[in-house]
């Protein structure tokens, strides 16, 4: 079986008022980070500035009461990565780039590998889509 460090990562680029998530948020992410269900690997702040100026400022634990938590890999979010993410950002924005690793992924993905399977594609589709989408369903079927 091959014995994968990490398992699959996402890269999430989150846009938010103000220059940090709101508590609430954090707070979100951290119960997920503490029960194990995913590893923050990365955490990076990306500003646009009126005049179009980005400003990129790498995030340690503390500083957004991470608490114990480790990040697992800083810098896996790259400066190509956060170059081309960051044309997303209207000027005088902000949005976190955050790496989260799938840690309960991880051995399926070993598992994968070690039978020779290839993950030929994966999509995710974002929780309000998937929402409306069963909402639509469930009208439909009660009608």
């Amino acid at each position: 079986m091959a014995d994968f460090r990490y398992g699959p990562v996402e890269l999430y680029l989150v846009g938010f008022e103000g220059d940090r998530p709101a508590p609430e948020v954090m707070d979100a992410l951290t119960a997920q980070l503490d029960s194990g269900t995913v590893r923050l690997l990365d955490f990076v702040i990306v500003a646009r500035s009126a005049d179009g100026e980005v400003t990129v400022t790498e995030i340690d634990e503390d500083e957004y009461g991470f608490g114990d938590v480790e990040l697992g890999a800083v810098g896996i979010a790259g400066e190509d990565d956060i170059d081309e993410l960051a044309e997303l950002i209207e000027p005088g924005a902000s949005a976190a780039l955050i790496a989260l690793e799938l840690v309960f992924a991880r051995e399926l993905a070993s598992k994968l590998a070690a039978s020779g399977g290839v993950v030929l594609s994966s999509e995710r589709i974002p929780a309000p889509v998937v929402n409306a989408i069963v909402d639509v369903i469930e009208n439909e079927e009660g009608e």
